[in-house]
């Protein structure tokens, strides 16, 4: 572990490495920067950071965290239970454990299988359309503007569509489903319980109709699963609203960070972005209409775009917005490596991407973005070694949206690369509001602590 004060902990260590950078960066930084101030730190180690927190274990290499997520999944650590208590009430599948969150996780599971996803592409399609309108007005104001402000409202308004089958219509009217932070538990409890009202509604009216939506496919299968409910009870509803609200307030915020990431990260490479619009047109046509038809008819073409995957997963790579908190077992280590045991009880074990994703160790030329290594195969020195990408993590308890994410992500890439040019306008924006430091590791667009983009991504737009 790093150099430990036996009265303050590594509490002077944590505040020479932090101070490097800004004050808002994600604390997923914080094991990069602590193995690159102590190179003789391995991948695994300890933290004491009392008086703010539970000790941790950081665990940033392939095979720990195939112990702690696969082989033996940890159960999630109780301060994450008390983050999201305030949202879901401890009722959610993220931090439920044992048979409650197998019996939850099964009812949830079908409405976001590829397969029933894929019939809900014209919904993605729409909500998408109207963000590459809301563009067009920003391209003729010629003002920046923070990306990210545009594209959490259009990931809330595909959220609504494919699990409420209600449109929050977000992206055009302040609907106060849209500002999580700002509305009230009340107002967001009183609007989600009356989609339920209706949903239970078109139930009881025919019980033979398939739903669209997930909360409609998770009530088929809560009912199916015990012959004698005749009706969605308050036990759904409690549950059902504790879900729903989870996937609305944390689901959006990941897929709009990355998206911002794939602006961020194509202006800078205007030839793989090219690469990617090449592609794009191939299979798919070279107007913005038969490229909305052909998907709509044909929606697994999606998972036909092999280089605009790869560069969506490279994305990924360099910018991951999760991490997984574990809670440490009696008894239970975790063996690394070098063949090291390392015990848990009574640690926070925490799974972070972020190094591991930029581990030289792990990864040829770790700092560039080289979407070819999804490419290549295994004899190639940039085929990536396995477990060792991990944004969606593995095992049991990975993320039950990463089949709408990367879908909604690909639509979104051939919607809004056919139609604009996106200019990142941080030096402008610098010069206005400076700020110092304002980089991590020389990156201007680093991760705030919700793992989008600092100030929002100013950028500009244009159309073609």
């Amino acid at each position: 572990m790093p150099p430990y004060n036996p009265i303050l902990g590594h509490l002077p260590v944590v505040i020479n490495v932090m101070s490097s950078i800004p004050r808002d960066s994600h604390n997923q930084y914080l094991p990069g920067l602590l193995r690159r101030a102590y190179p003789d730190l391995g991948p695994n180690f300890y933290m004491d950071t009392w008086p703010f927190g539970s000790p941790v274990l950081f665990i940033c290499e392939p095979i720990a965290l195939h112990q702690i997520t696969q082989e033996h999944s940890l159960p999630k650590h109780p301060d994450l239970r008390e983050f999201l208590r305030p949202l879901a009430s401890g009722l959610d599948i993220v931090t439920m454990e044992g048979q409650q969150w197998k019996t939850w996780r099964n009812i949830f599971n079908p409405g976001f299988s590829l397969a029933h996803l894929m019939t809900l592409t014209p919904l993605i399609i729409n909500e998408t359309a109207i963000l590459c309108d809301i563009l067009k007005e920003r391209a003729e104001e010629a003002k920046i503007f923070a990306m990210k402000s545009l594209t959490d409202r259009w990931t809330m308004d595909i959220i609504g569509n494919v699990v409420l089958e209600t449109n929050l219509n977000t992206q055009r009217a302040d609907n106060p489903m849209g500002q999580c932070t700002k509305a009230t538990d009340t107002l967001i409890n009183s609007y989600i319980n009356a989609d339920l009202d209706r949903h239970i509604a078109n139930l009881r009216l025919d019980t033979n109709t398939t739903s669209k939506s997930i909360v409609g496919l998770a009530m088929q299968t809560y009912l199916a699963g015990d012959t004698s409910r005749k009706s969605i009870d308050d036990t759904f509803r409690v549950f059902a609203l504790s879900q729903i609200k989870q996937f609305l307030f944390s689901g959006h915020d990941t897929a709009s960070s990355t998206m911002c990431y794939i602006f961020y990260v194509l202006s800078m490479h205007p030839g793989i972005k090219q690469c990617v619009e090449d592609e794009h047109n191939r299979l798919l046509g070279p107007t913005l209409e038969s490229k909305s038809s052909r998907i709509q008819e044909k929606p697994h073409l999606l998972n036909q775009l092999p280089y605009t995957t790869a560069v969506l997963k490279e994305i990924m790579r360099l910018y991951p917005v999760a991490s997984s908190l574990r809670g440490g077992e009696p008894g239970f280590c975790v063996r690394d490596p070098e063949g090291q045991s390392l015990p848990t009880d009574g640690f926070l074990v925490w799974a972070v991407s972020q190094p591991l994703h930029r581990d030289p160790n792990y990864w040829v030329r770790p700092e560039t973005f080289i979407p070819d290594r999804w490419l290549v195969g295994p004899d190639d020195p940039l085929y990536p070694i396995k477990g060792a990408w991990r944004p969606f993590e593995y095992g049991p308890r990975n993320c039950i949206g990463q089949e709408l994410a990367m879908m909604e992500l690909k639509v979104a890439m051939v919607f809004v690369l056919h139609t604009f040019d996106v200019e990142v306008a941080y030096a402008q924006f610098d010069l206005e509001k400076p700020k110092n430091p304002n980089t991590v590791s020389g990156e201007r667009a680093y991760q705030l602590t919700l793992a989008g983009p600092s100030d929002g991504l100013p950028c500009r737009v244009k159309r073609k």
